[in-house]
């Protein structure tokens, strides 16, 4: 499946600006088509659908874009829904809102939407997701983790997500909310997966040559455990404290770039 994708990821750390700059969500839509962009909104995350999906019309309408869909999935029928197909079907980029990431995938996963997501992304569409959004998009994705202690076997819950791009697993909010210890455990239990963690404003565009760019106001962490000589994480009990050594850390603001398959960061000039 490599080889053939020809779609764009942008995955957002939360939070991001959307009264000023609007720097991340206007390269979603310089992306998408700029004025001809065909966006539609996902607020499968959310409790609030229609409150998120009003606030994201008013910015990207504001942001110059003429034709926005909102689809708000609350059950696994309507995911069945052609209406819901022919919209994922015709749109030039797909913008998943935050919220509770177990939401998007229990309603989505093995659908029709689901499907029609994969092929579009596949053959060129944008997907964009903050927070919630951001996290769905790995195989594997971490659904809950404690921030607040060391790391441990038993804080962190991991769930599969869409599978959009492989062998990354997300995390968001990453400075704001403490979250190194729990990607750090969800690298030390899969170290062929690379830690991604996403600071609020900031967002990863990945492009077609399995190279990602940094965008917006903070940084993202990047966690890479393949040269991992020493972890516990098999043997110790569940509330133990993690061991984990020599993992290489990345921390790139923006401009800097990163080759996810040779795993080494592209300094800018």
């Amino acid at each position: 499946m490599g080889d053939q994708v020809q779609g764009t990821l942008v995955i957002i750390g939360g939070a991001e600006d959307k009264e000023h700059e609007c720097e991340i969500l206007k390269k979603v839509v310089e992306l998408s088509g700029g004025v001809k962009a065909r966006l539609v909104v996902m607020t499968a995350a959310t409790e609030r659908p229609q409150a998120v999906g009003n606030e994201y019309r008013r910015i990207f309408s504001r942001l110059g874009v003429k034709d926005i869909t909102i689809t708000d999935i609350s059950s696994r029928e309507e995911a069945n829904h052609p209406r819901h197909v022919a919209a994922i079907q015709s749109a030039s980029a797909i913008f998943f809102t935050g919220g509770d990431q177990l939401r998007i995938t229990s309603l989505l996963g093995g659908t029709e939407v689901d499907r029609a997501l994969h092929v579009s992304y596949r053959k060129g569409v944008v997907i964009a997701g903050t927070s919630a959004g951001a996290s769905v998009m790995s195989e594997t994705m971490i659904v809950e983790g404690n921030s607040e202690e060391a790391p441990k076997k038993n804080t962190l819950k991991m769930a599969p997500g869409m599978g959009l791009i492989a062998e990354v697993v997300v995390d968001q909010h990453f400075a704001q909310r403490g979250r190194l210890g729990r990607l750090l455990t969800a690298v030390a239990q899969n170290p062929h997966m690379l830690g991604l963690g996403l600071d609020e404003d900031t967002a990863v565009v990945v492009g077609t040559d399995d190279c990602f760019e940094v965008y917006g106001s903070q940084t993202v962490t990047v966690v890479d455990g393949t040269a991992i000589s020493h972890t516990n994480v098999s043997e110790s009990a569940p509330a133990q404290a993690l061991a984990l050594t020599d993992v290489r850390l990345h921390v790139l603001p923006a401009g800097y770039r990163f080759n996810l398959k040779q795993r080494q960061p592209l300094i800018p000039g």
